[in-house]
């Protein structure tokens, strides 16, 4: 059953779900209350590699020992978790990304852990925090990686047009046009209708919040007003044929890096990584810089992606699994293991200045404040709530935006639907709804 809950009925609901599992094969016993009892914690995660770290840990903690299964990510792992809490026996920890945790707080799959959390709250910036609490005074995991966004542009060609780094969106829009003066072959980047999480981000810079909880009510507002404005920007720019509005991942998307017929990219920390693989033949011509603003001399970033690790309501242990989480996210050991190892780009401000992230990536070689320059970006990241029903609202926009591109109307109509879209399926699932 599906629970509706808010800021006040948390507690009611995390209660009962704890008043279930004791009555489950997982037993009630804290066993890290049990002097001298070696505790057993099972953990699903994707990330590659993170078994090194989960070593480390059990090799200098024999009585909690931690023992990992590896996962798929995405939809996956929330399917698996959902099953497994129904049937009574959940891992005691899951690596989940941050817009899945609604879900699976609305189905009493994780635990309230902001007590044995609050020792590593200001380890992380407060955007990337804000992330996990679901904007109430309750904490449903401990950030793991993040995904600040900021703009890639190949600088070679911004030399060759005579081009100057927008620090404002409305220099951008000028930049895309220059492009397409002095190179009509050429665009500054594009808009994809297939990629909601990159445009979720370009939300949160702008100040968008789409959900948010007041008591037993949700509050939906996809359609508020600044992510209107930045619906209308991209459409703007889209309708005047100012930038390109194929999707990103992509063949075509692929050459056109590649041949320099895009040479821009509002992206993530991640970006190194997808472009040394689908656009190898630009190697050391890119170059990266905060994101545009709305207003001259503000100071904000979205974010695309990133995980956490949350503690299960099942977990008889969650104590220990609350301990295991903060040291694999925030104790400097730790984290250079998951820099080196599964190659993420950690959550934590003091591993965001760690030895192994003094060199830029290879792809950008030429930038040697490449990892200064993002640990500052990363401290600029908008604070977000995510919903119960975020699958929806990007399925929607997947369908919406396409749409609009294709009958070339407004893209504010296009987030009027997935508003629309979003209500509804909260409704029809139970969820007590204003927007």
């Amino acid at each position: 059953m599906r629970a509706k809950f808010g800021a006040k009925l948390l507690a009611v609901v995390l209660a009962a779900g704890l008043s279930a599992a004791c009555t489950s094969d997982s037993g009630d016993t804290d066993q890290t209350a049990q002097p001298g009892g070696k505790v057993d914690l099972s953990f699903w995660s994707w990330a590659p590699n993170i078994d090194k770290t989960v070593d480390a840990w059990n090799a200098a903690n024999p009585d909690i020992h931690v023992t990992l299964s590896k996962q798929a990510g995405g939809g996956d792992i929330v399917t698996k978790l959902l099953t497994a809490s129904k049937a009574g026996n959940p891992p005691d920890l899951a690596q989940v990304e941050y817009q899945a945790l609604p879900t699976l707080v609305s189905n009493d799959v994780l635990a309230d852990i902001a007590k044995e959390a609050a020792p590593v709250k200001d380890k992380f910036a407060e955007g990337v925090w804000q992330q996990v609490t679901l904007g109430t005074d309750a904490v449903y995991a401990i950030p793991q990686d993040s995904g600040p966004m900021m703009l890639y542009y190949r600088a070679d060609e911004f030399t060759k047009l005579g081009l100057t780094v927008p620090k404002t969106w409305d220099e951008f829009a000028q930049v895309a046009r220059t492009v397409r003066q002095k190179a009509p072959k050429k665009y500054l980047t594009t808009f994809s209708a297939n990629d909601p999480g990159w445009f979720t981000g370009l939300a949160q810079q702008a100040g968008a919040s789409w959900w948010g909880i007041n008591g037993e009510t949700w509050k939906v507002s996809v359609n508020d007003a600044a992510t209107k404005k930045v619906a209308d920007y991209w459409g703007g720019l889209v309708g005047e044929g100012a930038i390109d509005n194929k999707p990103m991942y992509t063949p075509a998307w692929n050459k056109a890096l590649n041949d320099g017929t895009l040479i821009a990219w509002p992206s993530a920390i991640w970006a190194p990584g997808v472009l040394e693989g689908n656009a190898p033949a630009t190697k050391g011509k890119w170059a990266m810089a905060p994101m545009p603003q709305w207003a001259a001399g503000e100071n904000k970033t979205g974010s695309w992606g990133g995980s956490s690790t949350g503690v299960t309501s099942g977990s008889k242990n969650k104590a220990a699994a609350v301990k295991f989480a903060a040291w694999m996210n925030a104790d400097p050991a730790a984290t250079e293991l998951l820099i080196k190892e599964s190659a993420i780009y950690p959550a934590a401000r003091e591993a965001q200045s760690s030895p192994l992230l003094q060199q830029p990536p290879a792809f950008f070689a030429e930038q040697k404040d490449f990892y200064t320059s993002a640990k500052a970006i990363a401290e600029t990241a908008s604070g977000f709530v995510w919903g119960p029903n975020v699958n929806v609202a990007y399925d929607t926009y997947k369908d919406a935006f396409g749409k609009a591109i294709t009958a070339k109307t407004p893209f504010s109509g296009a987030v009027d639907t997935m508003q629309s879209a979003t209500v509804a399926d909260m409704q029809k699932n139970g969820f007590k709804v204003t927007s």
